[in-house]
């Protein structure tokens, strides 16, 4: 039932405005902005918008991270407008945004999230791969997931972009 396709410059706008209405702050939705704006975390087709007709309902964002120095993905932040949540269309965007990164030839994906929601993707606690948060949290929380498993993953501290303030 739902649409996805990478996000346009038309799209900024109501990113924004879906981002900032799925959270209690408006900080997600600055962070989306801030890593749009940085070259070195910003990869084309990998910022992933559900649509229902013309309306941005959801959005799933992929970013350059580094695990030991070595190139990853950082998932996050994920957001559907509130009337939609539960209903598959940040689970779309989630999929089709680890479909075009697993096309790009990308591996490895971190994400800080509800442990109950991200393993329907294939994540699992990042400490099996030997991956570190750079901050405490719960390693039930902190998972990862191989997009190509026969490859090698790297292991060691998730360095994220600047934006992250991390």
């Amino acid at each position: 039932m739902w649409t996805t396709r990478p996000e346009t410059a038309a799209d900024t706008a109501a990113i924004h405005a879906v981002t900032a209405a799925a959270f209690p702050t408006a900080a997600e939705a600055d962070l989306v902005d801030a890593l749009r704006a940085d070259p070195a975390a910003w990869i084309d087709g990998l910022s992933v918008v559900t649509v229902l007709g013309d309306e941005v309902v959801g959005h799933a964002l992929l970013t350059r991270c580094r695990v030991g120095g070595e190139r990853a993905l950082a998932l996050a932040p994920c957001s559907v407008l509130p009337a939609h949540q539960g209903r598959g269309a940040g689970s779309a965007a989630i999929r089709a945004g680890l479909d075009a990164a697993r096309g790009l030839g990308e591996n490895l994906v971190v994400v800080l999230g509800h442990a109950e929601y991200y393993p329907r993707f294939g994540f699992t606690p990042a400490s099996g791969f030997g991956i570190r948060a750079p901050f405490e949290v719960p390693d039930e929380a902190f998972m990862a997931l191989s997009l190509d498993p026969p490859r090698p993953t790297p292991t060691g501290l998730v360095e994220y972009p600047p934006a992250f303030g991390v």
